[in-house]
């Protein structure tokens, strides 16, 4: 069973940090791309961030310059470093991988979310 074990999100004023961990738990060959989506209250969820296998990374226009995606390979660990939070950022965030099972086959993971909460 494969699961994505998230943690950090909370409440913080505007201009303040937070930083989100997500960790592919669980029995699998590897992990592929992992991603941090978000979803805002009334609103769609959207992609924040991306992080391929391979170290290419790729970040929403509203986050460039503000959020920081990295990996921690041996760990199966993602993180999302979000500095100069905006109260526009507060949504729950959802960890996403893609992870290749004992079978061979690639399948797509989503993480129980995390609430992050900017006030102004």
């Amino acid at each position: 069973q494969v699961q994505l074990v998230e943690s950090g999100g909370g409440s913080v004023q505007a201009g303040g940090s937070l930083r989100l961990s997500c960790a592919a738990t669980g029995s699998f060959l590897s992990v592929n791309d992992m991603a941090w989506y978000r979803q805002a209250p009334g609103k769609q969820r959207e992609l924040v961030a991306v992080s391929t296998r391979g170290g290419s990374t790729s970040y929403a226009d509203s986050v460039k310059g503000r959020f920081t995606i990295s990996r921690e390979y041996a760990k199966k660990t993602v993180n999302l470093q979000m500095n100069s939070l905006k109260p526009e950022d507060t949504a729950i965030y959802y960890c996403n991988a893609d992870v290749v099972r004992y079978d061979g086959l690639e399948y797509h993971y989503w993480g129980q979310g995390t609430h992050v909460t900017v006030s102004s």
